[in-house]
C-alpha cells in the first residue's frame, strides 16, 4: 500500500474512531467495585492518521480490544512530536481508560524540551508495557548514485553541507538517527523538518532531499517496490523483515544504535492492579499470531513488557540519548 492509500485509510479510520468516542461518551463513569474496563478505552496517539506510529497503533489496538471485552479507539492529537497527545494523557483520570501510545520520541523529548516540558516524563506517568520494537530504515532517493553507506558517506564527504536528510520534525527519532550518523561517520549533512514523517518521505521519493532515517512501517512498501533504496537499518541486529540490509553498525560504525519503539503509558498513580492487567492483555495481542504476523510484516518485533520493564527501559532510553543530544547542541525552546 503506498504512503497516499495508508494515510487515507488512516484517516478513515481516525473518523470512525472519533465518532465511536463522541456515541460512547454517555456511557456511566467507572464505579468502585466495577470490573476494568467499565468501557471504551483511547489510544491517544501523538502523530497523524497513517503514519509508522499510527499504523502498529491500530494494529493493536483492534486486538486488545478483542481481549478485553471493551472497544479500544486510536485517537489522534498530533503535534510537538507526540508532545499534544502524551500532555492530554498526563491530565486524564488515572482509571486506565485514557492511554498514551508513544514512540521513542518520548524520551528524546524529556531532554530536548527540558525546561518547557509541560508536563514530567516519569513522574506524571505510570508506564504500562513496551509493545514492540523495530528499526529505522535508511533510505535514499533511488536516482542517488550510491549502493551502501560506505558511497553515501563518500558523497556527503566530497559535498559538505550540500546534502539534506528530512525528518518528521526537529527532535524526533529521525532528525536524532541522523544527528548521530553524522557524529560518528563526520560529514556534514543538512536537517530539513518537516511537518510529519509522511511529507518527509514523499520529498525524498520526489527527490526533493536525498535521505532519510524513517520507520520501517512506512518505508517498507516502497522498499519492496523499488521507489526507495534502503542502505542500512539503525538496529543493533539486522531486521527479519530485511535479512540481507545490513545494520549501520556493520558498515563501519560499532556501536551506532537506534531503535524505534512503541510503548503505552496510563497516567501517574494508575492502580497496579489495573496496569499489571493492562500489560498482561497487550501482551497477550501482540503475541497472538496474525497480529505478530503483521507486525513484523511491518519491520517491527512485537515485546510486549511488563509495567516494571518498561519503566527500566524508559529511563535507559533517556540516559543514551542525553549525550548525543548535548554534542549536537540541540535544545527546543
Amino acid at each position: 500500500m503506498h504512503l497516499k492509500e495508508w494515510i487515507v485509510v488512516g484517516g478513515m479510520l481516525a473518523c470512525v474512531c472519533v465518532a465511536d468516542a463522541y456515541a460512547q461518551q454517555s456511557a456511566p463513569a467507572r464505579a468502585p467495585g466495577d470490573k476494568y474496563p467499565s468501557r471504551l478505552v483511547r489510544f491517544i496517539v501523538g502523530f497523524a492518521p497513517g503514519g509508522a506510529a499510527d499504523v502498529p497503533a491500530r494494529l493493536v489496538a483492534q486486538k486488545l480490544s478483542e481481549s478485553i471485552g471493551q472497544s479500544v479507539i486510536v485517537e489522534n492529537r498530533p503535534g510537538a512530536d507526540g508532545i499534544v497527545a502524551a500532555d492530554v494523557v498526563a491530565k486524564s483520570a488515572p482509571d486506565g481508560h485514557t492511554l498514551a501510545y508513544v514512540t521513542a520520541g518520548f524520551a528524546m523529548n524529556s531532554i530536548l524540551h527540558a525546561r518547557t516540558l509541560p508536563y514530567h516524563p516519569v513522574r506524571d506517568f505510570t508506564p504500562v508495557s513496551l509493545v514492540a520494537s523495530g528499526p529505522l530504515t535508511l533510505v535514499v532517493n533511488r536516482a542517488l548514485p550510491v549502493k551502501d553507506l560506505k558511497e553515501l558517506v563518500t558523497l556527503a564527504r566530497s559535498r559538505p553541507g550540500e546534502m539534506n536528510y528530512a525528518s518528521a520534525g526537529s527532535g524526533g527519532t529521525m532528525h536524532l538517527a541522523g544527528e548521530l550518523l553524522k557524529q560518528v561517520a563526520k560529514i556534514e549533512i543538512v536537517h530539513v523538518p518537516y511537518k510529519g514523517g509522511g511529507p518527509a518521505l514523499t520529498d525524498v521519493l520526489a527527490g526533493q532531499i536525498e535521505l532519510t532515517f524513517v520507520g520501517a512501517p512506512a518505508s517498507m512498501p516502497f522498499i519492496r517496490s523499488g521507489r526507495l533504496k534502503v542502505l542500512a537499518v539503525s538496529t543493533a541486529k539486522r531486521s527479519a523483515a530485511l535479512p540481507d540490509v545490513p545494520t549501520v553498525a556493520e558498515q563501519g560504525y560499532p556501536g551506532y544504535e537506534v531503535a524505534t519503539w512503541y510503548g503505552v503509558l496510563a497516567p501517574a498513580r494508575l492502580q497496579v492492579a489495573i496496569a499489571n492487567q493492562l500489560s498482561s492483555d497487550i501482551a497477550k495481542a501482540v503475541s497472538a499470531p496474525e497480529t505478530r504476523e503483521k507486525l513484523l510484516a511491518l519491520g517491527i518485533e512485537p515485546v510486549g513488557s511488563t509495567p516494571e520493564q518498561f519503566t527500566a527501559h524508559l529511563k535507559a532510553e533517556i540516559a543514551r540519548w542525553t549525550p548525543v543530544i548535548h554534542r549536537a547542541g540541540l535544545r527546543i525552546e
